[in-house]
């Protein structure tokens, strides 16, 4: 039995990451002899087994062969005569097929360190065009490597977009997709991302309303100017606001609310639901997407607002039952203002008047002001003292 450390770990290593988890392959051992060491078994699909202390993963090396569509049409053979190189071989990315001895010896069949050297995202093999899953997968790498100068190689870009022509990208399960983008919402680069499956195709089938943003601004002349001024530079400047996911997500439909009508806007938030349903985002993503995306454009109009306008933005978008909540969409505005100015190094003044009109407001409650008033009568009363405390800031600034 010999035990390697492999994947991520490895590669992180190479690169200078901290190292999150360590994942390990056992070649010359069957699953009874990992039982009988004390290991439990939790793969369903091959054998996996968790260590009896660190309870870290143990996979027995296996070679996979394609038998169906789709990221689970797969047959897995796992057994003692199952070499390195050969599990090695079924792995995605060049990078992610790298495997260390327990003395610190790297062996490298496929140039992993060659590819990291060259900032290359390169598949390793054939066997990468027959799960789609890793279109995803390069993807989101390129959220978290992109920002170290990491590309797709061609030829691996090649074969992405053979594999979206001939239809692979369609037997991805809605929760798969989300599981990849919400991680990639976490990275360094999520607009890396969204900008690899547009490279190759996969975006429009996935996410054909990011696509229709995509030829929108496309087809604008100055592509150099508006073009980057798009949804993925709101994107970059949340990214560079905020570590939050959900606002990152926010920030990437926002666009969708900035029709010229308001039924081009409806049309935009109705988008917005569709894609929140067909991939089964959480509501805690879905709400505050459609927040800012019907309501960012009023809170550019902030300092121009009057007491009531005010009120009103701070109760559409949820700010008197969730403070969190308004301070994830001015985030998102903020975002948004930086994009299409051009001026990240100013201050973002509608910020603080809508936090300030929130202040006042809030010191308003219902308890100072029932005197036997209840039920919607309170809550109208509430209302109108909390426009009127608005009112009296805005007369004293």
């Amino acid at each position: 039995m010999e035990i390697y450390l492999v994947g991520g770990a490895v590669r992180d290593q190479l690169l200078g990451y901290p190292i999150k988890e360590r994942d390990y392959v056992v070649v010359g051992a069957s699953p009874d002899e990992m039982l009988k060491q004390g290991f439990r078994l939790i793969g369903k699909d091959f054998p996996v087994f968790l260590h009896p202390k660190t309870h870290e993963e143990y996979a027995l090396a296996r070679t996979e062969r394609k038998i169906g569509p789709g990221y689970k049409g797969f047959s897995c053979y796992s057994a003692p005569d199952v070499t390195l190189e050969e599990d090695l071989q079924r792995r995605d990315l060049t990078i992610n097929a790298i495997a260390q001895t327990s003395v610190g010896q790297i062996i490298d069949p496929f140039e992993g360190q060659k590819d990291i050297e060259n900032k290359l995202l390169r598949h390793v093999g054939p066997a990468f065009s027959e799960d789609p899953v890793r279109i995803l997968r390069v993807a989101r790498f390129m959220a978290r490597f992109s920002v170290l100068g990491f590309r797709v190689a061609k030829e691996t870009m090649k074969l992405m977009k053979a594999m979206v022509a001939i239809g692979e990208v369609q037997a991805l399960v809605p929760e798969r997709v989300w599981q990849e983008f919400c991680i990639a919402l976490t990275e360094p680069a999520p607009q890396a991302f969204i900008k690899t499956l547009y490279d190759c195709g996969a975006l429009a089938l996935l996410f054909p309303e990011l696509q229709d943003l995509y030829k929108q601004y496309d087809r604008l002349a100055d592509r150099r100017v508006l073009g980057q001024h798009s949804y993925l530079s709101v994107l970059e400047k949340a990214v560079a606001l905020t570590d939050d996911p959900q606002v990152r997500f926010a920030a990437i439909l926002c666009d969708l609310g900035k029709g010229v009508s308001k039924e081009e806007t409806q049309v935009g938030i109705q988008a917005i639901q569709v894609l929140c349903k067909r991939y089964r985002v959480p509501q805690i993503y879905s709400s505050l997407a459609i927040i800012a995306a019907k309501y960012h454009l009023l809170c550019h109009r902030a300092l121009e607002l009057d007491a009531t306008s005010l009120y009103l933005l701070l109760e559409k978008t949820g700010a008197f039952r969730q403070s969190s909540r308004l301070d994830q969409f001015l985030i998102v505005c903020e975002a948004d203002f930086q994009a299409y100015t051009g001026l990240s190094h100013r201050i973002y003044l509608q910020k603080d008047r809508v936090l300030a009109a929130f202040a006042v407001a809030k010191k308003v409650s219902a308890n100072k002001i029932k005197n036997g008033v209840t039920g919607a009568a309170l809550g109208k009363k509430l209302v109108e003292y909390r426009i009127k405390a608005i009112a009296k800031f805005l007369q004293n600034i």
